[in-house]
């Protein structure tokens, strides 16, 4: 295994995000790994694997010929317009050298659909921008021959160092009221699953459409009241948000396209993973 590994040189866009530095640091020991950041960083800049880039201002083509990547993982945040744009030009270059692309995406390509959890097959449709503009980057990059893309679709992440948890900690802190959906049923996951989940789909050469969420279903209110119990023992304060006065589903279910049962997880799995 540790020899087909090591075939591979990956490009990570956005390494030093949440998602995407959790992705570096599976992948750094296995295979030839490198990734991109946008703001100033010391430790990042004597990093010879990471390259300084601005999805606004600079052109994906240098890095991609500097690096020659046989697969590339897009987990860009920024300026959409800008995004759009990179993905074009990502998308010559996959044309041109037979590489392999993985978009992480997201469960908002479904969020115009409130009836229903939704599965890989599901046609996408959307009522936000940020999926608007997902929706038209999968559709770009599937036009692709299959095997070249694999668009993983993600639900609300968690982990120890995520967006999420640090907001409900500075929120915690500054004894501020947390927003909660009661209306809203959803799956979740973490970063150390789907960075588990990613290795997987690169070992075993799999395309297509994946979702990436847990296996089971999670009101939202309820997700969130448990896991701040988990987080502190002073009492909180919460504020409920009626988006709606019906059960409105966000959730993305794995069913066309399931991982082994290893790579799989529950809400209570992730409760429990951020725990520790």
């Amino acid at each position: 295994m540790q020899e087909r590994e090591e075939k591979h040189r990956i490009l990570i866009l956005g390494a030093s995000g949440f998602l995407g530095n959790s992705l570096y640091k599976e992948l750094c020991p296995y295979f030839n790994t490198f990734g991109t950041y946008c703001t100033t960083n010391a430790s990042y800049e004597k990093n010879k694997h990471f390259f300084q880039y601005n999805v606004q201002e600079d052109d994906i083509f240098e890095i991609l010929e500097a690096v020659r990547p046989s697969i590339v993982i897009s987990a860009l945040r920024g300026d959409f317009h800008s995004q759009t744009l990179a993905h074009q030009h990502l998308m010559e270059y996959l044309v041109l050298n037979n590489c392999k692309i993985i978009f992480l995406s997201s469960a908002n390509v479904f969020d115009a659909y409130s009836k229903f959890p939704s599965y890989e097959d599901d046609k996408t449709l959307s009522e936000s921008i940020y999926g608007h503009f997902k929706i038209k980057i999968e559709n770009m990059l599937l036009r692709l021959p299959k095997k070249q893309v694999a668009v993983l679709r993600l639900p609300m992440v968690f982990g120890s160092q995520s967006p999420r948890i640090k907001e409900l900690k500075q929120h915690i802190h500054d004894k501020t009221p947390i927003e909660i959906f009661p209306n809203l049923i959803m799956n979740v996951t973490t970063d150390f699953k789907v960075t588990q989940q990613v290795h997987y789909i690169i070992n075993r050469a799999k395309y297509g459409v994946f979702h990436l969420g847990s296996t089971d279903l999670v009101h939202h209110d309820d997700f969130i009241k448990e896991l701040v119990t988990a987080l502190t023992p002073i009492n909180v304060q919460y504020k409920h948000v009626f988006t709606t006065n019906e059960d409105r589903y966000l959730a993305v279910m794995p069913k066309a396209n399931k991982l082994p049962k290893h790579l799989q997880i529950t809400s209570s799995e992730v409760l429990e993973e951020l725990k520790v």
